[in-house]
């Protein structure tokens, strides 16, 4: 099935039967929902959402038939064409808008396309409210406005140059500072969108941008998760240029990966480690990522005395718990950035400002910097199951079997040992655990994948 229907909205690939894959009645079904929900949770007669897509080649479709769905709801349309996750989320409230769509399958392939629904704040629904909107696309309770009473579509493309804006007014963002360390950037964007307003962020900044797949076409020219074994090209490419680093982007920018000038990764994990320990360097404060991030977030915050908090997985889950907590800055440790100061999403502009501020602040090499953070080293597993296995009996007996170790269960199961941490989870959607592990070593962090797969394997008698 390539029809996945979740909480946080729905994606698909293109083609295909109504019902399997992301058709157009599948997405007139969903903007229908999703704007039928809006409806029924506003007093207000005429509401307003914006709409924005990554470079995707179906993205041109979908978006038409999205904007002309909600506009014969009755509900106008800001139209932002062209756009990223974070740009859109910040012109919500701008706009004063009731809600926002983007058209993005985010890190998946080509063929991938997705509806992202956002609320009047310009932040994921919760999961009660992407439930409530599956509820009533599967019953089809949809209410379409009369011809006098369609919805109007005003066309905005001014966002990409507002949201640079926005974050170069940022107090921690300081350009001059940037300007004066004369950086020259590789910019690889994966031939969307963040090809567009990466290199001109940048070049406001002062730095010398060397362009890589940066043509917003669709055609990715990798896989388009910014992982290590898909960044060859970049990791050639900023050693021949002697670039100072480079910035790597997912098609709808909201995931941030940099390359040291050695052409090694400075990894994903590390993105919001460094840009964090700026943040608190200047203003100290709390911290939030995932249970599933790595450790060295926790060490660097402590190091600034602040708390560290873990959520489950998942930006809505990380976006509570930072309110909840009052964290400056936190994040995932797939890339993504969530400020506070500029807005509650992940968001890659402010990731790149506050890193190149950073580093032309400590006058060092990316590598160098790399080198002062804590070391740690992780290794992500799963073990297919089959479907008449009960896999919370098995996360139930490793609770059990590691009682007395530093447990929480609020995301499956995670065991923080003295110097090591496991994370155990199962997929929503099939017979899978999840199996992620961090240790000082990689070596140790293999062993103890090994250990806690076996464990698992007893339990289920596979």
């Amino acid at each position: 099935m390539t029809l996945i229907k979740s909480i946080s909205g729905i994606r698909g690939t293109i083609g295909g039967k109504a019902g399997d894959n992301l058709t157009p009645v599948d997405a007139v079904k969903f903007a229908s929902a999703y704007g039928t929900f809006l409806k029924n949770n506003s007093p207000k007669e005429k509401l307003t959402v914006v709409i924005g897509r990554d470079a995707r080649i179906s993205g041109p479709m979908i978006h038409n038939l999205v904007v002309n769905t909600l506009i014969g709801l009755g509900i106008d349309v800001i139209d932002l064409g062209l756009s990223t996750t974070p740009t859109v989320e910040i012109a919500v409230p701008l706009e004063k808008a009731d809600g926002g769509i983007i058209l993005t399958a985010s890190h998946n392939p080509k063929q991938w396309n997705a509806l992202k629904l956002l609320n009047e704040k310009g932040e994921f629904l919760s999961g009660a409210e992407g439930a409530k909107i599956l509820e009533i696309a599967d019953a089809e309770a949809f209410d379409f406005s009369d011809v006098d009473n369609l919805g109007e579509i005003t066309v905005n493309d001014a966002y990409m140059d507002i949201h640079i804006d926005e974050v170069l007014n940022l107090p921690l963002v300081d350009v001059e500072v940037v300007k004066a360390a004369k950086f020259k950037v590789v910019v690889d964007g994966v031939n969307s969108s963040g090809g567009i307003i990466i290199p001109k962020l940048l070049e406001l900044m002062g730095v010398e941008v060397v362009k890589l797949y940066c043509e917003p076409n669709g055609h990715f020219p990798h896989n388009p998760e910014p992982l290590k074994e898909h960044l060859t090209d970049i990791s050639e490419l900023v050693v021949k240029e002697k670039a100072h680093l480079g910035i790597v982007v997912d098609p709808d920018v909201d995931r941030l990966a940099f390359i040291s000038e050695d052409g090694e990764m400075f990894g994903e994990e590390y993105t919001l480690v460094a840009c964090a320990d700026y943040v608190l360097s200047k203003t100290p404060g709390n911290t939030v990522s995932n249970m599933s991030s790595s450790r060295a977030l926790r060490d660097v915050t402590v190091g600034h005395n602040g708390n560290y908090e873990a959520s489950a997985v998942g930006e809505v889950n990380v976006v509570e718990l930072m309110k909840k907590n009052n964290a400056i800055i936190g994040g995932e440790g797939n890339g993504g950035i969530i400020y506070p100061e500029s807005h509650y999403g992940r968001d890659s502009l402010v990731g790149v400002a506050l890193f190149l501020t950073h580093l032309a602040n400590k006058k060092m090499s990316v590598s160098a910097l790399r080198a002062s953070y804590p070391e740690y080293y992780m290794s992500k597993n799963k073990i297919e199951l089959t479907p008449q296995i009960d896999v919370d009996a098995i996360l139930v007996a490793m609770t059990d079997k590691y009682k007395n170790e530093d447990i929480s269960t609020i995301d499956g199961v995670k065991i923080d040992f003295a110097t090591e941490w496991v994370h155990l989870r199962k997929s929503n959607t099939e017979p899978i655990i999840r199996i992620y592990t961090e240790a000082p070593s990689q070596e140790k962090a293999d062993v103890l994948a090994l250990r806690i797969i076996d464990e698992i394997k007893a339990i289920a008698g596979i």
